[in-house]
């Protein structure tokens, strides 16, 4: 059940997005083939010189801690030039370290990626940063989302991203990014290595963990397999502006016919196959057994008519009543023009679908099965089927929206992390923000993956159990340091250099 406390909350807020809708198609484009390079851990790896610069900015020392801030130029606007607004394209951090390691040669670093609205460092500096280094001596490194805090656009109202694309270049910008911040922490003798984050930005540690080709620590808290869901069923939909999204997709034709045959849903064919052969293995012995009872009796020509009509008749014998499914799939939605079928509740009862027209020809159990199976328009040319313009109008701008989230943030088109006993996962059984149901688990992505659930929403999880974070990441910490105390796993390498990489990026913007 869906925590109530989340969608009143949602409703107090008065954030909105994507005002400004989609995003330039052309932006959309390119990012949509970036993608298939960052997705692949051994192309996305080559995209970073282990020799990337970065400034440090300040430093200050305290009597147990010092506090670093740096910053560097995102990659991704070297390899998309354009795309990263002006005021993003400066990465910003800060760096939590204690003035004395409890063991010089185990010194772990976290990289602590920013949820919704989490905009500057104080926030995960103070919650979890600095208990981890008290607890466990754990260093952090708090990044600066793009779109957030030092990294916001002139023009943005707080974390009211104006479009669609802004989400893609964020997600970019971050997996290039912590590849930056490994790469540093490695050359300063740093390690282990991990990253975490809370709703959207465990998402996006996700994301980052993916393209990291040695053992990595991953304790992402309050996400899931994908962001699809998060826009378009989650209480997050409500605060998107989808009459601008509608009237943008139909009124432009690049979104549909070019942008849309990019980009595909994940789950919906899936979900639709899993349920469906579910409950046909589970009705396959009784439809075996109503077909070849269906045979006998049509045989005996119309002495009975009992199989004139779905329902069993109190006239009809027990034994004859079993060429009637006896069980129904009950509840059933049909998209015809997806061909997707989504089933509730199936196989529970018979089937009746009494009726008060003449009888007409015996069907046989196979064929009232496949009334089921396919879609509408194939079963009767003269079924009304609802799709007036506004219905086909939000579907197909819903279906994009899904399709593009799917595309650029399904964890099913990245890599699979390099350990994946490394990771650590925390959900909210009854969050309203990040929807699972009808969504790949974690645990079917990632095999090995451990997924802890809370008896919580997600704001409640938010609140109440940041104690319960910090220990996972603790926790996950401890097992990298038994595992590879001395291994830091075969590494990819990466040959271009950061002078090569300028000179590219020059001659892509001439």
């Amino acid at each position: 059940m869906p925590s109530k406390l989340d969608s009143l909350y949602r409703r107090m807020l008065i954030t909105r997005f994507f005002e400004k809708g989609w995003g330039k198609p052309e932006n959309l484009r390119r990012v949509f083939q970036f993608r298939k390079i960052i997705s692949n851990r051994e192309s996305c790896f080559k995209l970073v010189p282990r020799d990337y610069p970065v400034e440090i900015t300040k430093k200050e020392i305290s009597a147990e801690s010092t506090l670093i801030e740096g910053k560097f130029k995102t990659p991704l606007e070297l390899h998309l030039p354009g795309v990263v607004p002006k005021e993003s394209q400066q990465a910003h951090f800060q760096l939590l370290i204690p003035n004395k390691w409890k063991n010089e040669k185990h010194k772990p670093v976290c990289i602590h990626l920013a949820g919704t609205g989490d905009h500057f460092f104080w926030r995960r500096r103070n919650f979890i940063a600095k208990p981890l280094l008290k607890d466990a001596n754990i260093g952090s490194i708090i990044l600066e989302n793009p779109f957030y805090g030092l990294r916001k656009p002139n023009d943005q109202t707080r974390s009211n991203l104006h479009n669609v694309s802004d989400i893609f270049v964020m997600g970019g910008c971050l997996i290039l990014e912590c590849l930056v911040l490994f790469h540093w922490c490695e050359r300063n003798g740093f390690g282990p290595l991990g990253v975490t984050g809370l709703s959207m930005g465990g998402h996006m540690a996700s994301l980052a963990a993916t393209n990291w080709p040695k053992p990595l620590v991953l304790v992402p808290c309050l996400s899931w397999s994908t962001a699809s869901a998060v826009f378009t069923t989650g209480v997050m939909s409500q605060s998107i502006n989808w009459d601008m999204l509608e009237t943008q997709y139909f009124s432009d034709g690049q979104y549909r016919e070019r942008l849309a045959k990019m980009v595909t849903v994940i789950d919906d064919a899936f979900s639709a196959g899993q349920s469906f052969i579910q409950n046909f293995n589970q009705s396959l012995h009784e439809l075996k057994e109503d077909i070849s009872d269906t045979r006998k009796i049509q045989q005996h020509g119309n002495s009975n008519t009992c199989g004139d009509k779905y329902e069993t008749q109190g006239s009809c014998s027990q034994e004859d009543s079993s060429i009637f499914l006896s069980k129904s799939l009950k509840n059933t939605k049909m998209d015809s023009e997806n061909l997707t079928i989504d089933i509730k509740n199936t196989l529970s009862e018979k089937v009746a679908i009494a009726t008060d027209e003449p009888p007409k020809e015996s069907s046989s159990a196979l064929t009232n099965l496949m009334k089921f199976i396919l879609p509408l328009s194939a079963q009767n040319k003269s079924d009304k089927i609802d799709i007036t313009k506004t219905n086909w109008w939000e579907r197909e701008a819903l279906q994009f929206m899904r399709g593009m989230m799917d595309e650029c943030t399904h964890l099913k088109n990245f890599s699979v992390p390099f350990d994946t006993s490394l990771i650590i996962a925390v959900c909210a059984k009854a969050d309203a923000y990040v929807p699972r149901e009808g969504c790949s688990s974690l645990e079917d992505i990632w095999p090995g993956a451990e997924v802890r659930y809370l008896d919580a929403g997600h704001v409640s999880a938010y609140v109440l159990h940041q104690k319960l974070f910090r220990s996972c990441i603790i926790e996950a910490f401890d097992r990298a340091k038994k595992i590879y105390e001395n291994d830091t796993g075969e590494g990819l390498k990466c040959d271009i250099t950061y002078q090569q990489l300028l000179k590219k990026y020059d001659k892509n913007i001439q």
